[in-house]
């Protein structure tokens, strides 16, 4: 089956999504191999498009709304124009999910940039969390266009961290120059102490990084407090320990746990609070179904729950 590129910009409206898809359009080193283009357009907004132009020579554009956004509909539209490669507007308020679901069989998605208006984002972002989490949670590119000296770039760094820290942030001023986000951001705990501690607080970031980069973990020791599950399909001796996660906003609260082999006489249960050190190591595991983090713990003890037992970014 032939894999079809699938690039996919997001943002609310005003945010710059036409304009810059517009601009890329009009670039002769986008079509310089002359693939058969579609532009998948799921809003409607102020701008519209001018394909006179073009630099793309074989394109089509399709207005899907959200009621037709569905595998049938991108079936047919495959069907009919076999596109090489895909260029997605995505309406703002759809969850990206909707079209992931949607898509053909052979469609892949190359890359994602998101587009924000500054002067609107944290007001967007106090009000509709959900949503631009959703927006930022698979981008590889945030853009806030209209930014200015009145806006914090660390505050809007901080925001998009919060989420997620796999985009690189760009921040486009209203005379056009381009500066992009070289804020670094330390861990709040120290990575090469012989034992590395994590305080309750601190539990959600120990979790992305080590999901995020778990190789730099192999053979460290941790310690942390956690929330036990135990199945009666588990071995004996493998327990998962971790905290529930809250990444956006109460919806989207869930479980987060790492596999933990012990030998402890405790008589763990699910819903019990203990303070682990472990080593991590990097392996398969019949939970995970790939490899991944295995606590093999050295000390295990029964733990008071934390203040905040819902960790989270904020």
């Amino acid at each position: 089956m032939q894999e079809i590129p699938v690039y996919l910009f997001l943002g609310f409206l005003d945010s710059g999504k036409t304009k810059f898809i517009q601009e890329t359009f009009e670039d002769e080193r986008f079509d310089d191999r002359h693939e058969r283009t579609l532009l998948l357009v799921c809003e409607e907004g102020e701008e519209e498009y001018d394909p006179s132009r073009f630099a793309v020579e074989n394109f089509t554009i399709e207005h899907v709304s959200q009621e037709d956004l569905n595998a049938e509909t991108l079936g047919r539209i495959q069907k009919k124009f076999k596109p090489e490669r895909v260029v997605v507007e995505y309406n703002g308020m759809l969850l990206v999910q909707q079209l992931f679901e949607a898509m053909p069989d052979g469609w892949l998605i190359a890359q994602v940039m998101t587009f924000f208006e500054s002067p609107t984002f944290l007001s967007y972002n106090k009000n509709m969390r959900q949503l631009v989490y959703d927006k930022l949670q698979f981008c590889d590119m945030a853009v806030f266009n209209r930014f200015s000296d009145r806006f914090s770039q660390e505050e809007f760094h901080k925001t998009v961290r919060a989420m997620t820290r796999r985009p690189n942030i760009v921040y486009e001023y209203e005379n056009g120059q381009a500066v992009y986000d070289e804020i670094v951001d330390p861990l709040p705990f120290d990575i090469d102490a012989p034992i590395i501690e994590i305080e309750d607080r601190d539990f959600a970031f120990f979790y992305r990084d080590l999901a995020e980069e778990t190789e730099k973990y192999r053979g460290k020791v941790v310690r942390f407090k956690g929330l036990v599950a135990v199945d009666k399909s588990m071995k004996k001796g493998t327990i998962v320990i971790g905290r529930h996660i809250m990444t956006c906003c109460e919806a989207d609260i869930q479980y987060s746990g790492l596999v933990c082999l012990h030998a402890s006489p405790l008589p763990l249960r699910t819903r019990d609070w203990v303070t682990v050190t472990a080593r991590i190591d990097i392996a398969y595991h019949s939970i995970y179904g790939q490899k991944g983090p295995v606590l093999k713990a050295s000390a295990l003890e029964y733990a008071q729950p934390p203040e905040e037992e819902v960790a989270t970014f904020f």
